[in-house]
């Protein structure tokens, strides 16, 4: 993270310092939490103090920071997908806790003095729980059901140039590049081609021929076509996603929520999700940063989305990390994700996790990759009842906190020594 906000983000040196050493004491914080209960030999309480102590910090973080989840330890689990199941109950909560829970038993039953019967009884209880979590994830893994309908995507981003240009002529010479393209993917079948965010800045006048451009080349290749740009000024602008289709009509436009600072401060944010009904089911879309928030994705999990088309722009240095974020996003609220990153990766995703397709974008002119896609919802535990499993953990937290606890085991030895009859 260090090297990540020094220098792919490029934030000043005492900024990163505070990032860097504020998470740090919380952690520190955590695991003075932790001893207390464990020198009391409270077992159990030492167990379950670390966990339900991140994942109320946490959750805090994601409610209260403009980057939302993404500094979660959950996403470092992302190729576990057992474990990534339980996000469709929990939603990624539920990984925090047992990334903590696991270590924090373990030293409680190798570090603390309370009776064996204790350690055996938490050992056993944390052990068949997390069994039960790895034998849930393997069946929904091995359930998965067939899609009734599927959709051939195709995607397409670039990596080295990554000019941003914010003069009409500039940004329509790069626009049309992206639409000469086309043809390519169209002719391997691709019914739905996603391109990334933030092609151009183009003016509102200038917007007016990027639609002509698109409408003609969605009719062109008989695909459905999105494409992410800036409509505005430099000081006033709106992160867009246009999609076009194959009839050659601009259907719907989509404003991203959840602005990069620094990077965004002139875009204006977005109020209203994007859902259309389709012949092969329900789509959505969402752009980049938007899915690192999941409240914004269960609202289309609510609505019965099966496919979200997601244009992006990482940082390469980021380009796994931001991905899987979205993957994510898919398992807890049950859709299938088409996400197109310039200067990160083109990913297909199915509601497990599963990575169906993925082509590095971040180091050539234009990539392109061409997938089938299944367009299918899995109307999750998470998407019904939100971050219920967050808040259990908060009053966890509290109970933990007030409830009474033995003297410390020095406290109570000096007890015992100052009660014993001195020897002769």
């Amino acid at each position: 993270m260090w090297h990540y906000l020094l220098v792919a983000i490029a934030l000043p040196l005492p900024l990163v310092l505070v990032l860097s050493v504020i998470p740090g004491c919380l952690f520190g914080l955590g695991v003075v939490l932790f001893r207390k209960f464990l020198v009391r030999d409270s077992l159990w309480k030492a167990a379950l103090a670390f966990p339900t102590f991140w994942v109320t910090c946490e959750y805090v973080n994601n409610v209260t920071s403009p980057h939302g989840t993404f500094p979660n330890m959950s996403y470092t689990q992302m190729d576990l997908l057992p474990l990534l199941q339980v996000t469709s109950v929990v939603g990624i909560w539920g990984i925090s806790f047992c990334l903590f829970l696991l270590p924090a038993t373990i030293t409680a039953v190798l570090g603390g003095q309370g009776s064996a019967r204790d350690r055996t009884r938490l050992a056993i209880a944390v052990t068949a729980f997390l069994a039960a979590l790895d034998l849930y994830g393997s069946w929904r893994l091995a359930s998965t059901p067939a899609p009734q309908y599927s959709v051939k995507v195709g995607l397409m981003a670039t990596g080295v140039d990554t000019t941003f240009p914010h003069d009409d002529s500039a940004a329509l010479q790069l626009l049309r590049d992206y639409s000469g393209k086309l043809d390519g993917l169209a002719t391997q079948g691709a019914q739905v081609i996603v391109l990334p965010e933030k092609i151009a800045l183009v003016s509102d006048q200038a917007t007016k021929q990027v639609d002509a451009l698109y409408t003609a080349a969605a009719a062109r290749t008989k695909a459905s076509l999105l494409v992410g740009l800036e409509r505005g000024t430099l000081r006033n602008r709106f992160n867009e996603a246009r999609l076009y289709s194959p009839d050659g009509i601009l259907v719907v436009t989509y404003d991203k929520h959840h602005m990069v600072p620094k990077f965004e401060d002139a875009d204006q944010p977005g109020t209203t999700v994007t859902v259309l009904d389709q012949a092969s089911g329900v789509w959505g879309i969402q752009i980049c940063k938007d899915m690192d928030f999941p409240g914004l994705s269960r609202q289309y999990g609510s609505k019965g989305v099966g496919l979200l088309l997601v244009p992006a722009w990482d940082f390469t240095l980021d380009d796994w990390l931001h991905d899987r974020m979205a993957v994510m996003r898919g398992v807890e609220d049950g859709f299938t994700i088409v996400r197109a990153a310039k200067q990160g990766l083109l990913t297909v995703s199915d509601d497990r996790g599963r990575i169906l397709a993925q082509q590095d974008a971040a180091t050539v002119p234009f990539a392109s990759l061409l997938a089938t896609a299944p367009v299918r919802h899995n109307d999750t535990f998470y998407v019904r009842w939100g971050d219920w499993f967050a808040w259990l953990n908060i009053a966890g937290l509290v109970a933990l906190l007030l409830s009474p606890s033995r003297k410390p085991r020095r406290e109570k030895n000096r007890h015992q020594m100052a009660r014993r009859p001195a020897s002769v």
